[in-house]
Formats: C-alpha cells, sequence, structure tokens
C-alpha cells in the first residue's frame, strides 16, 4: 500500500482521517504543523491566552501525539512560520490596509498545507501521497483525464470552498478520508476507539492562529487611522472610526452610533479619504449587487465554453447562488447573478461549482447593480 503523511491537527477530523488510513493498510505516519509563534510574530493585543501556561498550538500537539501513540503512528513536527508569514499573512495584512476581506483560510490551503507541507512529505519523508481531514473528496475522470474536487457528503461540513485554489499535480497526491462521512459520524468512529480528541471542540478563528478579538488583533500590524463615517444617502458626518480596514460590508454591531431612530449598516469605504459609508432603513439599495469582477481565478478543470452557467458561493455555507461566468483576458472572469445577492465583497472569493464538483475560484475586485460598478466599495 501507499505511503501516506497525515496532517495531524490535534483535532477529531485529522484524528479520525488517520485511523481511516491505517484501517485500511496504508503506511501511515503524522506530521504536526506549527504554522504561528505569537512572541515571534508580535501577536500581543487581542490575545487571551498570552498568560496561560501553555498556549493553545502546545495543547493541540499534545493532543495530536496522544492521538498517534493510541494509534500506533509516528509523528514529527515541522515549523512553516516564515512561509506563513510570508506566502498568508503579510498578503492578509496587505488587503485589510487596502479595506478589502481576505480569507486567510483559502490562501493557508494553496501555499501552506498543500504546498509547502506536499513538498516536505514527498521530499523528506519519502511520501506517496499526503491526507487532511477536510470534508471534501478527489475523484480521477478517466474520460477527461483530470482530477475533480467534489463536495464532502455532509453538505454543512462541505470544505471546498476553502480548497477552490488547489491544482490537479496537488489534488493527485492528497487524499480527504472523511469526505464521504458526516461530522456525526466521525465523532462516532472516534468515541468508538476512545480516541483522545473524540469530544475536543472544532477550532475556530483565523487560520493556524485561533480566536482573537479581531479589531484589537489587527492593531497588532496595522495603526488606528480614525477617520469619519458617512450617511452615504445625506453625506453627513454621523460619527467616526478607529479605521475603515475594521469593518466589514453589512456590519452593524461596533459602529458606536447611538441615538439614532433607525440602527446604522455598513455599505462601503473611501481608502483614499478614509471614510467609512454608512446607510440605515433597507438593506436593498445599498447591499445587493447582481454582478462582480472576479480576478486571479485558479480553474481546476478545463472549463466547458468561455462562458457557461453554473453555481457559486461568495462565503462559506452560503446556499449556491445561479451564475452565468464570461471568461475575460488576464485571469479575470466577469459573473452574472440570476437574482440580487447581498454584501458581495472585495476580497473575498467567489467559489464555482458545477453539481458535486468544485471548478475552482477567484477573488471579488469589483460588485456591479444593473451593469453599473458600486463605487463605494
Amino acid at each position: 500500500m501507499e505511503k501516506v503523511v497525515v496532517g495531524l491537527s490535534g483535532g477529531v477530523d485529522s484524528s479520525v482521517s488517520l485511523y481511516l488510513l491505517k484501517k485500511a493498510g496504508y503506511q501511515v505516519s503524522a506530521l504536526f504543523m506549527r504554522n504561528w509563534d505569537s512572541n515571534l510574530n508580535n501577536d500581543i493585543l487581542g490575545h487571551k491566552v498570552l498568560t496561560s501556561s501553555i498556549c493553545p498550538q502546545e495543547i493541540d500537539y499534545n493532543d495530536a501525539q496522544t492521538v498517534a501513540k493510541e494509534l500506533g503512528v509516528e509523528i514529527n513536527r515541522v515549523d512553516f512560520i516564515k512561509e506563513y508569514w510570508d506566502y498568508v499573512f503579510t498578503y492578509f495584512l496587505r488587503e485589510y490596509q487596502n479595506g478589502r476581506t481576505p480569507n486567510p483560510d483559502i490562501l493557508c490551503n494553496k501555499y501552506i498545507k498543500f504546498n509547502y507541507f506536499l513538498k516536505y512529505a514527498l521530499d523528506n519523508i519519502k511520501a506517496d501521497k499526503i491526507a487532511m481531514g477536510h470534508y471534501a473528496r478527489v475523484r480521477f475522470n478517466p474520460i477527461l483525464q483530470e482530477y475533480q474536487l467534489l463536495r464532502g457528503l455532509d453538505a454543512n461540513k462541505d470544505q471546498t470552498y476553502f480548497l477552490c485554489q488547489l491544482n490537479q499535480q496537488q489534488l493527485s497526491k492528497t487524499l480527504f478520508p472523511i469526505g464521504e462521512l458526516t461530522k456525526d459520524e466521525v465523532r462516532k468512529i472516534a468515541d468508538e476507539q476512545h480516541l483522545a480528541t473524540a469530544h475536543k471542540k472544532d477550532s475556530t478563528g483565523i487560520c493556524f492562529i485561533g480566536e482573537r478579538n479581531f479589531k484589537q488583533f489587527l492593531e497588532n500590524y496595522i495603526p488606528n487611522q480614525p477617520g469619519d463615517i458617512v450617511d452615504i444617502e445625506t453625506n453627513e458626518i454621523v460619527g467616526r472610526h478607529t479605521g475603515v480596514m475594521y469593518y466589514t460590508i453589512g456590519q452593524r454591531k461596533g459602529l458606536n452610533l447611538g441615538g439614532m431612530d433607525e440602527r446604522y449598516f455598513t455599505v462601503g469605504k473611501n481608502i483614499k479619504d478614509n471614510i467609512l459609508y454608512v446607510s440605515k432603513g433597507s438593506e436593498d439599495k445599498w447591499l445587493f449587487s447582481t454582478g462582480c469582477l472576479v480576478s486571479d481565478l485558479n480553474w481546476i478543470n478545463r472549463l466547458p465554453a468561455q462562458k457557461f452557467s453554473c453555481t457559486a458561493k461568495f462565503r462559506y455555507r452560503q446556499q449556491d447562488i445561479p451564475v452565468q461566468v464570461e471568461v475575460l483576458p488576464n485571469n479575470q472572469a466577469l459573473v452574472s447573478f440570476a437574482t440580487k445577492v447581498k454584501a458581495i465583497t472585495p476580497g473575498q472569493e467567489a467559489v464555482f461549482y458545477d453539481g458535486e464538483v468544485c471548478l475552482g475560484g477567484g477573488i471579488i475586485n469589483e460588485a456591479y447593480l444593473n451593469g453599473q460598478k458600486l463605487w463605494y466599495l
């Protein structure tokens, strides 16, 4: 059987992935990644656990070691701290400085888990493949002679949205052992095998960084930049903000605009003039759009035509939206929606699907309403 290195994170999903592969007869070993160092990276503000005797990453590593021992599998540890900073975090900060909303989980998969981790496993451990605890599936299509990324069978946990930047070579070397299972089934297997992580809570927060007070966390790297909050309807200054990068489109909480007859919500940002635009009343006028321009596209499979219909997600766990895609030069596409869509946000990922097949994705650059660019985004 093939030699497989499992990315063992210290969570239940990767633990069960390791168990299933060993049960199936693969030659398995485990590899734990450490991609963030709070002290080295000046991660102070917004960090609740700096005073703890052991950091969450060390807890995860200890849990991973315990599971590996329970299953009789060798485990090693590798650091990609510099690579994470260079390829994920600097982009993350640059996008926020530009008033956009990036998705670090997608970048982490593209550059760390399925690039540096994969290369390390193939070159240093001489593995045939790697395996991760994602809710997704890989299938080779013999007719098209290409690999396809398929949704996980648990629709509520499907993680193909975060895997949309993978390519054929990466998919050819990857296994997703729990892609055919639901989360409940994964928990049940872990419980039956008495794995230490069976009842461990799922990790949340920024990929490999964890839960943070997000505004305070950003202040570690991007200084406060106070400016005006402006009512987009009246052009009246209604308050002050501490930095437009701290707000997301559609956000209502945290605006600190008291004494109003109606609550305001965020509709846009002007980075050049440091203005945060807000509105009140109906969201239809300012938050909805009928199309967008998507750039930096990664197509996992060959496309049927330059113009085609499919479905898309513009946020994780969003319901599929019927769209028409027109492929443009310079790795861009114009995407038209069948119905109006709320809060299309520059910097976020548009991910495309043909049924259960994830076709790929790219970054939202502009949003349109009835053919007109939304100037305030």
